[in-house]
């Protein structure tokens, strides 16, 4: 499994995070793999051969070649079909809304293809392009001349939005959102509803989300006791950290680092 992760330009750092790559050889017996929630927002291109998509146990769909997964709340399994190789743009959860017209809660919990979100002709070129280039860097700079297309397109990031998750990210999700609008009910109302245009989620899942994900790395480090997890992470007791634990990987903390269904998402968090 060889996962990279790349720089964005500086120009689009306030929208994009990192570029991201992914090889994984063709398994004559490839398992599911479980993904995980990180409160980010895809733009991804299938280079290699297809991959599955569990919509339960045993129904699956193939995701798009060329698509964007949005928001998610809990996390699903994919499986390969053969070779896989993956570029991708990770977005920061404010960061993808600029770049097309519709709201971004639509594209929440499910795979959109390119074709549905950009002109025809526009998401045809950019895919071929994407397949055609001889290198990820190639890659990188295609993908972000055709962001700059589209961004000057675009509305103006709402500054409470970006202020919100900024302050979410900075204090690892734990702050109420009540401290955010000043306790004002108007202000809150108006808060959510831009977030679910523009995030995909509420403050509060994303909140949720960014807690889950210091927790994370805590556990993966294997440097502290659950329960002293639980308190740096900021939950009430031990049960509330494993019930939302459990929430979002679908596992108990201390069975998230056996299952084998979690070594991608265990490398993504490395």
């Amino acid at each position: 499994m060889d996962y990279k992760t790349f720089p964005p330009s500086e120009a689009l750092s306030s929208f994009v995070n990192f570029f991201w790559t992914l090889e994984v050889p063709s398994q004559a017996q490839p398992t599911k793999q479980r993904i995980v929630p990180d409160g980010n927002i895809e733009l991804a291109f299938i280079l290699g051969d297809d991959i599955k998509r569990y919509t339960s146990e045993t129904d699956y769909l193939i995701q798009p070649r060329s698509m964007v997964l949005g928001q998610t709340v809990s996390p699903f399994y994919i499986q390969p079909t053969g070779y896989v190789n993956t570029f991708s743009a990770s977005f920061f959860p404010y960061g993808f809304s600029d770049f097309i017209s519709q709201p971004i809660k639509n594209l929440r919990d499910k795979e959109t293809s390119i074709y549905e979100l950009f002109d025809k002709d526009e998401a045809e070129k950019l895919e071929r392009s994407i397949v055609n280039a001889q290198s990820t860097q190639e890659r990188i700079e295609i993908l972000e001349a055709f962001l700059f297309s589209q961004l000057s397109n675009q509305r103006t990031i709402e500054n409470i939005v970006k202020s919100t998750v900024d302050t979410l990210f900075s204090h690892n999700g734990n702050v109420a959102i009540h401290e955010i609008t000043d306790s004002n009910p108007s202000k809150k109302r108006q808060l959510e509803r831009q977030f679910l245009n523009i995030v995909g989620v509420s403050p509060k899942q994303l909140s949720k989300l960014i807690r889950l994900q210091t927790a994370l790395k805590l556990i993966i480090d294997k440097e502290e006791s659950l329960t002293d997890i639980s308190y740096q992470s900021n939950y009430y007791d031990q049960s509330h950290f494993i019930k939302d634990f459990k929430e979002f990987t679908g596992v108990t903390p201390r069975d998230f680092l056996d299952e084998e269904s979690m070594a991608l998402s265990l490398r993504f968090y490395r």
